[in-house]
């Protein structure tokens, strides 16, 4: 759509519904999801279980202030820029440079002041949300619970003050989202500590809650899931039993000015 060409009534209307309004807690999935319920929302959770938003919490656990930046190779301009440490792949850490996207490899690395942490789904989500100068709270399966807790005593959860939880999820070949049971689940588990907000869950949310109350043994369902065996079958089932541990942090990651501390 041309940026000269005013909404038709139709238009308007469908873009005031795709916020879910009239809830306080809304659900939706990856960078379009982001971008629609930042729009409407007063403070966003990004969930990325495998792995960005667990490497996040884990970083930020140790004492890391952590800087989100889109999957690329300009991450280590960026990092040289900000005076930070850039994080690389999976397989390219040496043991000079053991910072990458791998939560198991960020509990042992050691502590540096900054961490340039790039990722194709939850950190570019979350550097784009850091545009809206809404507060960004990265959430997992390990915090989720605190996440909930911080964003209830912050008055968030109204229908004036609405919460965007949002799935990450993965990418198809062809770069378009594809929607993954661990994100979903940890999604969820934000949600479960958000119910009873005064504002209520969407409908959307609501569905998202309900595959949480359907799943018996978390863990073993994301081990399960597609990405959990494609990171155990490529040699880094650690990283899956880092980002199974659930509710063992009280650690709150909110992004201010561009960079992820505890709240």
């Amino acid at each position: 759509m041309s940026p000269s060409r005013r909404l038709t009534s139709a238009e308007a209307l469908a873009a005031a519904v795709y916020g879910q309004p009239g809830s306080g807690a809304r659900f939706d999935w990856g960078l379009t999801g982001a971008a629609e319920l930042g729009r409407v929302c007063a403070a966003l959770v990004v969930v990325d279980v495998l792995s960005f938003t667990t490497a996040v919490e884990v970083a930020v656990a140790r004492g890391m202030r952590v800087h989100p930046f889109p999957w690329g190779e300009q991450a280590a301009e960026y990092a040289v820029r900000v005076g930070a440490t850039a994080a690389v792949g999976r397989r390219q850490t040496t043991p000079e440079h053991p910072w990458s996207l791998s939560p198991a490899a960020l509990s042992r690395a050691p502590v540096v002041a900054d961490l340039v942490l790039p990722s194709p789904n939850g950190s570019a989500i979350s550097a784009a949300a850091s545009a809206t100068g809404l507060p960004v709270v990265a959430a997992c399966l390990r915090n989720a619970r605190a996440v909930g807790g911080w964003l209830r005593r912050q008055g968030y959860g109204t229908v004036n003050a609405p919460i965007g939880v949002i799935a990450s999820g993965e990418r198809w070949p062809d770069g378009s989202l594809r929607p993954s049971v661990e994100d979903q689940l940890g999604a969820a588990s934000v949600l479960d500590a958000l119910s009873g907000v005064p504002g209520g869950l969407s409908v959307e949310a609501a569905m998202a809650l309900a595959a949480l109350a359907s799943t018996p043994d978390v863990p073993a369902a994301v081990r399960g899931s597609v990405s959990g065996r494609e990171l155990t079958e490529t040699g880094f089932a650690a990283d899956v039993d880092v980002a199974v541990r659930i509710g063992v942090s009280d650690v709150v990651p909110v992004l201010h000015q561009g960079v992820f501390s505890a709240a």
